[in-house]
């Protein structure tokens, strides 16, 4: 792919993971300042990682999800953990990944992605709790 199609490419993987509504929003709020870094965004984790054809969506929102924890990067975790369901990702699959990074990234880090992913799958009107 040249750039140009690896950035179409991306943006259609970044609209389907993230939503129509979060990637307009981005789009708008381009200027000079930040324009150059959406793009290689776009094209480069959406368009050259999120596009390969070796692990399936689902899995790589797992592990986005994972490595969001370790990083202690809870903006990010936000949106990944609400993208999650369109890659087909369920809660319980969510709550193994978070008692995994009990382990391997700390009981603090989990405990806070676990209060995380309940406000968020309140703001999105999916019961957190059964």
């Amino acid at each position: 792919m040249d750039e140009k199609e690896r950035y179409e490419a991306g943006l259609q993987v970044r609209r389907a993971v993230l939503g129509d509504a979060h990637v307009d929003r981005s789009l708008n709020n381009l200027n000079a300042f930040n324009g150059e870094f959406q793009e290689m965004i776009t094209r480069h984790a959406w368009g050259d990682i999120w596009t390969r054809p070796g692990l399936p969506r689902h899995t790589r929102s797992l592990i986005t999800i994972a490595m969001l924890i370790g990083m202690n990067r809870n903006d990010e975790l936000k949106l990944h953990l609400r993208a999650a369901a369109s890659n087909g990702v369920t809660r319980e699959e969510i709550k193994e990944v978070l008692m995994q990074s009990a382990i391997y990234c700390g009981i603090p880090a989990a405990n806070a992605t676990f209060h995380l992913a309940e406000s968020v799958w309140d703001e999105l009107g999916v019961e957190s709790r059964e």
